[in-house]
């Protein structure tokens, strides 16, 4: 299914993942990014009592299972004293510096986590508080065109700017619902301006923010409707300045022009993935099972979209945390007079 705007439409590809705690597929995923030469990065939150569930998968987008890395651990008795390095408890967000190497917030333990583009730990840095420079619950992480890291300091109500090694540089934000203002932000992404974008979740609303933090415009008011957010968690803006935000409690993708007006929504078209039809064929008693089961059309839609992603060939990548997959999209612009619109 095709959906269709005046001047651009979407069309779904296909959908990657399973869920799986190890392997080919993915435990509540819950941000991702894209690498080089077609590979992503996924993280895994997975749950309390399966900690070897939390993880990075490395993959491509036509769902070739490359490997994974990072331990999780449970929160019983782990602090940022004492998880090991290269640990995950309650990772976040993950974004991909200049050189590919891979940043992995964390809201139990308040840190960033380093590891190279195959995997490796390399640092980390974060400290819990609210000075300037300290974090409490990370959120959304991104980087500009210099490599510096902004950081969704959630339960600060606060966007901080640090170095990628995580010297503080600068801050901006407080609790409240004014310009400006935040109530438990998540998302964020940088445009290809230096502009940032911040989901802020409990606002039922998307900020747009100079670099140095200077309020720009809304996107976005409470509700159901078109244009209306119901808690958003995450936002992704594309080349041609699109903003597409993860209305995760409206269970859709909707879309915005530069100046925040309507553009489209998605609810979903979701198929079985490679992997699992893999893992279907290897279990011919699951196909026979699915075929009796009831409500199966309900599984194509969106079911809390917790975060989305861009790419420079103009697909879209919405990750559903619930479903443990991601539903791939393609951006449609149509050519007009030998020219595109």
């Amino acid at each position: 299914m095709t959906t269709q705007t005046l001047s651009v439409s979407f069309q779904y590809s296909h959908t990657i993942g399973r869920a799986e705690f190890s392997g080919p597929g993915f435990r509540n995923p819950v941000a991702m990014a894209r690498g080089q030469e077609d590979l992503m990065y996924v993280v895994s939150r997975s749950y309390e009592y399966r900690p070897d569930g939390k993880r990075v998968t490395i993959c491509t987008v036509g769902e070739e299972y490359v490997g994974e890395f990072a331990r999780g651990v449970t929160t019983v008795g782990e602090s940022e004293a004492s998880a090991a390095d290269g640990s995950l408890i309650w990772p976040t967000s993950i974004a991909l510096d200049r050189q590919e190497n891979v940043y992995v917030a964390d809201e139990w333990l308040n840190r960033v986590s380093i590891f190279t583009k195959d995997g490796d730990w390399i640092g980390k840095w974060g400290t819990p508080g609210d000075r300037d420079g300290e974090i409490n619950r990370p959120s959304g992480i991104a980087l500009d065109a210099d490599d510096n890291l902004y950081l969704v300091d959630s339960s600060n109500n606060r966007i901080q700017k640090f170095t990628k090694d995580g010297r503080f540089l600068a801050k901006w934000g407080r609790q409240g619902n004014g310009d400006g203002e935040f109530n438990l932000p998540w998302g964020i992404d940088i445009d290809s301006q230096g502009a940032v974008y911040v989901a802020d979740w409990r606002n039922d609303r998307v900020q747009k923010f100079t670099p140095d933090g200077q309020f720009l415009l809304t996107l976005g008011i409470p509700g159901s409707g078109d244009g209306e957010l119901n808690r958003p968690t995450g936002v992704a803006v594309d080349k041609d300045g699109l903003v597409y935000v993860a209305d995760w409690g409206n269970d859709r993708l909707q879309i915005f022009g530069a100046d925040g007006s309507f553009i489209a929504k998605l609810t979903g078209e979701g198929t079985i993935s490679k992997w699992g039809k893999d893992k279907l064929d290897a279990n011919a008693e699951m196909w026979k099972e699915r075929q009796i089961a009831q409500g199966l059309e309900r599984e194509k839609q969106f079911w809390g979209p917790i975060a989305v992603e861009v790419d420079v060939e103009g697909r879209v990548f919405v990750v559903e945390s619930a479903r443990s997959r991601i539903q791939v999209f393609r951006k449609q612009v149509p050519y007009f007079f030998g020219g595109r619109l």
